[in-house]
């Protein structure tokens, strides 16, 4: 008795799925390393965040900070 080692060629919705599986795990990792550098960059030049930008005192700055 033999096993069949290839069943044809895959449908399209089929390819589809396999590039999906096989490729969507690092394109998500891109955009979470893209977004996070970016954060970090926006951190580093002072523009701060809404939250930071909200609480800041009238001489700009932060509560709790001289």
């Amino acid at each position: 008795m033999t096993t069949a080692l290839h069943l044809g060629e895959l449908h399209a919705y089929e390819q589809l799925l396999v590039a999906l599986i096989a490729f969507g795990p690092f394109v998500v990792l891109g955009i979470v390393v893209y977004v996070v550098r970016r954060r970090d960059t926006d951190d580093d030049t002072g523009h701060g965040t809404d939250h930071e930008r909200s609480t800041a005192g009238g001489d700009g700055s932060v509560e709790g900070q001289p």
